[in-house]
């Protein structure tokens, strides 16, 4: 029997179970989602390149401008500590113009990959300081632990399939890179810069490619690192729902102190009506408190013994009428006055009971 007992104990303690969406939501908050930073450097490359293809014209006129100004201009000028400052802002500001749609464009597209892969997040947990990050045995762990072996195997793969498509991109344009030699300065350079931007078009391709299937990878990792066990799921649950055993203990101390409430009503009312055995009603008229005779306790069996008993005790007029009470304990409740359908029927009781004590 134990060591059932201790079977039962490891496999509750095994994480085989999906996580649940507050363990999800605790893990989002410590910054932990699947996200492959693959995704992102390739998206980044690709844009950057697609942008190389649009602007490229202007680009190349631009450095061709700054260089003609470089040679040219300030060379006829004789600097001084005047006019430096003047010249190096000038230069400044046009390799800024230049600089800066690649910048933008390779922001962009960082930002965006990231939310396509986690949606708006901003959590300061991952970068907080902790101890354990600089702890030597569990770096080393790391080093040699089989997501590092996984991740060696990945960048491997990335460099030969990259290292050949760029390979297969440069070998198609041999003839023309053998033949620059006999070209002018202008239009090697202009088949340098279109080799330059296919091959970063075609390799930012296969890297997205391959990096799309980084992110399914590193979703299944993800999901697997925050499985729970049946255990986990059940301290969860008890965290949110609170303990069932004290719940039921509240539960039943609520239901004893209603109960105590209404046992203390009981002497307040002018009748009891009973099944006999089963079901008791306590009425009360008060005008005005309600138009109409109000219920002040019900019970059945043991709870309508109960109010039985405490009205006996305090000479509470008990008049036996079967179907009225079972009626009454079905459709009224403690502390409303009876639905209307039940208006003669209590009347004609309570003329009798009032007419027994004398106040009619």
């Amino acid at each position: 029997m134990k060591l059932i007992q201790l079977d039962l104990q490891f496999f509750s303690g095994e994480k085989t179970e999906k996580a649940t969406p507050k363990k999800r939501q605790d893990s989002r908050k410590k910054g932990q989602v699947s996200k492959s930073q693959d995704v992102n450097t390739a998206i980044v490359l690709l844009a950057v390149f697609m942008l190389f293809t649009a602007i490229g014209p202007f680009m190349r006129d631009s450095i061709l401008g700054i260089f003609t100004e470089s040679f040219q201009e300030p060379m006829l000028t004789e600097l001084t500590e005047e006019n430096v400052q003047t010249i190096f802002l000038e230069m400044l500001r046009k390799t800024a113009i230049i600089l800066a749609p690649i910048m933008a464009v390779a922001l962009i597209a960082g930002v965006a990959a990231n939310i396509m892969q986690t949606g708006f997040l901003f959590s300061t947990e991952a970068i907080q300081f902790k101890l354990e990050k600089i702890d030597p045995i569990k770096g080393f762990k790391r080093i040699f632990s089989m997501r590092a072996i996984v991740e060696l195997l990945k960048s491997i793969l990335k460099i030969s399939i990259v290292g050949l498509v760029t390979f297969l991109v440069i070998w198609q344009r041999m003839e023309e890179i053998m033949t620059l030699s006999q070209k002018n300065a202008a239009a090697a350079m202009a088949i340098l810069a279109d080799i330059t931007v296919k091959v970063g078009l075609y390799a930012s391709a296969a890297l997205l490619f391959l990096s799309l299937l980084d992110y399914m990878y590193q979703k299944y990792d993800f999901e697997k690192s925050i499985r729970m066990s049946k255990q986990d799921i059940k301290d969860e649950y008890k965290n949110i729902e609170g303990d069932p055993l004290i719940k039921s203990k509240i539960k039943q101390k609520q239901r004893e102190m209603a109960m105590q409430r209404m046992m203390q009503e009981v002497p307040k009312a002018d009748v009891v009506i009973t099944n006999p055995t089963h079901y008791a009603i306590a009425l009360k008229y008060d005008d005005q408190k309600f138009d109409a005779p109000y219920v002040i306790a019900k019970g059945v069996d043991f709870v309508a013994q109960k109010i039985k008993y405490v009205a006996k005790e305090n000479d509470i007029v008990m008049m036996e009428n079967r179907p009225l009470a079972r009626a009454l304990y079905d459709q009224s409740e403690i502390g409303q006055a009876i639905p209307e359908e039940f208006f003669k029927a209590v009347a004609e009781v309570l003329a009798f009971v009032y007419k027994t004590k004398g106040k009619i």
